[in-house]
């Protein structure tokens, strides 16, 4: 075979490939949600003059910037496919020890966390402390604060990843919170309380753990519930960042006889009646929404049952969604905030704090990436 037809073939082999892949990125149908990511994909974004004729400062917001860093990553041709080859290599040919800062430690998947951001502490406090001037100071209140580490705390150090110092971290978050008084419930975690292949603890294994924060608050918590089991399996937020594949989880939510009775309320949605446990969403993309019916600024859980008339009005992130509902039977009425979604001066609007605790629940992995707090 001479120069030239083997020229022709090499031409004709990168032309095929070039025109075909762009053929596919044209016509073949573009993905409503990246299961391994549990998100939307970037959408195609607006073609205008003057987005085409940024540059500069301003060229991070223009249309070939935006497409090609976000649109074509997230819709390109066989995109799981190739995820997935690329994380084989780079763990088995390559020996990497992590993929973009995702391992793999004694079966389960985190993030590092490798430094702590100051102004994100300082921010975090700042807000908790302006609810507590605003709203609690003068009643007399002295709020509760409890701080969830993330799996990296369980695993980095320990198996030669680089890790953050989360006695420091913590020792920090409480001196800008001085006015709040700190439920200890990380020295009671291990890495058995969260799942394999996602950021959030299992429910089925925080009995204790809620034991804790309402005899921290004053309570006396005692509880007996049936494990059920989801017949839905779930992948985590790692499952598709990780080095490897990961095996589905199953997810166990607990209930009892007390909880038929209790009734959820969802302002964000109007004062929707729902439940603790929202079944529609267990099998919808992200089962874990099930708990509490997933990100929703702002709800009630009333126990007509309770064991006392006290309330809780909780300030939480999604770790709290699945501990909440075991803490249900000793207040009459838990009120559950979520300031990443709207000011805490709309979430608050007629919440009465007399006769109420106020605790403070918030992982590691939100207060050391707090600007998303309003």
């Amino acid at each position: 075979m001479n120069t030239k037809i083997k020229s022709i073939i090499v031409c004709s082999i990168m032309a095929l490939f070039i025109f075909g892949f762009s053929a596919l990125c044209i016509f073949m149908p573009k993905p409503e949600f990246l299961d391994s990511e549990r998100r939307e994909p970037e959408k195609l974004p607006a073609l205008t003059l003057e987005n085409i004729m940024k540059d500069g400062k301003d060229y991070g917001t223009s249309f070939m910037k935006l497409f090609d860093d976000k649109y074509t990553p997230d819709n390109f041709p066989f995109r799981e496919a190739f995820r997935k080859i690329k994380a084989f290599i780079g763990t088995y040919v390559f020996a990497q020890r992590d993929k973009d800062g995702v391992f793999i430690a004694d079966g389960y998947a985190t993030e590092m966390q490798e430094q702590i951001n100051k102004d994100s502490i300082d921010h975090a406090a700042n807000k908790l402390q302006f609810i507590y001037d605003k709203y609690l100071k003068d009643k007399g209140i002295t709020p509760y604060v409890s701080i969830i580490p993330d799996k990296a705390y369980f695993l980095a150090e320990k198996n030669g990843y680089l890790s953050m110092n989360y006695d420091q971290f913590i020792t920090e978050m409480l001196a800008g919170v001085d006015f709040a008084k700190y439920i200890n419930i990380k020295d009671s975690l291990t890495i058995e309380n969260y799942y394999n292949s996602d950021t959030h603890w299992r429910q089925e294994t925080l009995t204790d753990i809620a034991g804790l924060l309402i005899n921290g608050m004053g309570g006396n918590y005692d509880s007996k519930y049936t494990v059920n089991t989801l017949d839905n399996p779930f992948y985590g937020v790692y499952a598709g960042r990780a080095p490897k594949p990961l095996d589905p989880e199953t997810i166990y939510y607990l209930t009892n006889d007390n909880m038929q009775n209790i009734i959820v309320t969802d302002y964000q949605n109007g004062g929707k009646q729902t439940t603790l446990y929202d079944m529609e969403k267990a099998y919808g993309k992200d089962p874990y929404d099930m708990f509490l019916g997933g990100e929703l600024s702002k709800i009630t859980i009333e126990n007509p049952n309770a064991k006392t008339d006290k309330e809780l009005i909780v300030f939480r992130d999604s770790f709290g969604r699945s501990i909440l509902p075991l803490m249900a039977e000793d207040y009459a009425k838990i009120t559950v905030i979520d300031i990443r979604y709207q000011i805490p001066q709309i979430l608050l609007n007629g919440v009465e704090f007399e006769n109420a605790d106020v605790l403070f629940l918030y992982s590691t992995l939100v207060l050391n990436n707090s600007f998303e707090l309003r």
